[in-house]
């Protein structure tokens, strides 16, 4: 079964406007509280938490920053962190995340 999700790791979709849309929509629900409207680490319960959200737009993403990189910290959290696995999200959505926090590291909230 590991073997199986990390097929599903590897076989990234094609990034499309409607998948970075449907992104954006889904971290405004999911990852604003921490992470901020734009990706800067300064959401209302940022804070909070030690360690601090990660600023998208200015911090080293320390699991990478491809595609599949960041499917799996969304899929798997960040341990000693507050960043959860969102086991709750469907792969579907994990990947427009993905591909959307690579848009706020570019500076396109």
């Amino acid at each position: 079964m590991i073997w199986l999700l990390s097929l599903a790791a590897l076989a990234a979709p094609n990034r499309t406007p409607q998948l970075v849309e449907r992104g954006r929509a889904t971290f405004a629900v999911w990852c604003t509280a921490c992470h901020g409207a734009t990706g800067a680490g300064d959401g209302p319960t940022a804070r909070m938490l030690d360690p601090s959200p990660r600023n998208f737009q200015s911090q080293k993403f320390k699991q990478g920053v491809r595609p599949a990189q960041i499917f799996q910290t969304l899929s798997k959290g960040v341990p000693g962190s507050a960043m959860r696995p969102f086991k709750n999200l469907s792969d579907d959505e994990r990947w427009a995340l993905a591909f959307y926090v690579l848009e706020l590291k570019a500076g396109r909230p």
